[in-house]
């Protein structure tokens, strides 16, 4: 199992918009209990609403507007955690014991690190999440990773992208969305 990956999403068929060409990620599992997401939204930015530089900090119900979400579960494991990452800079985290069932609210400590590259090229949003942050499991475990994107245009429509859409309305919450496996990585001496 390759450490690096580059994964594209697909926009959900009812919520299509012609102002997005692709969006893809970047993923990468470090042997120090790193996992690093690189999010790229291309299109036709103009049409996009980002949301303007915020102070980095939490910030709750991010997926009304433009951003990028991580779902991260043990593999095997009913529970997992949702991390949603604005372009603004703010961030939120829930855990999950199971759908839909809320668990706990991130706090500052488990805060990613956020980067964002908005103009000359793509929307770029890079995150580093220590997974050791979101529980001692997470951190040799094998996971499932479901990654998705909340687009909103400036006629203010909301498109859904996934890796992948179960049958009904999207919903990134549903497991079989985590469709990414990412192996536990040895350390390095």
């Amino acid at each position: 199992m390759p450490t690096e990956q580059i994964v594209r999403l697909v926009c959900h068929p009812s919520t299509p918009t012609d102002a997005v060409r692709a969006v893809t990620v970047h993923v990468h599992r470090s042997a120090d209990g790193v996992l690093a997401l690189g999010f790229r939204l291309e299109g036709d930015l103009a049409h996009i609403l980002v949301p303007a530089p915020s102070p980095p900090g939490i910030a709750h119900r991010l997926w009304e507007h433009t951003c990028f979400e991580a779902f991260i579960a043990v593999d095997g494991a009913p529970g997992y955690d949702e991390l949603n990452f604005s372009p603004s800079g703010e961030w939120a985290g829930y855990r999950f014991a199971a759908y839909r069932e809320v668990a706990d609210l991130a706090d500052e400590s488990r805060a990613p690190e956020i980067a964002t590259r908005p103009s000359g090229g793509p929307l770029a949003l890079d995150a580093r999440i220590q997974l050791a942050h979101l529980s001692a499991d997470h951190r040799q475990a094998t996971l499932r990773l479901g990654l998705a994107a909340v687009i909103e245009t400036r006629e203010q429509t909301l498109s859904y992208w996934s890796l992948h859409h179960p049958a009904g309305q999207p919903d990134f919450h549903h497991a079989d969305t985590r469709t990414l496996r990412l192996e536990p990585i040895g350390e390095r001496w």
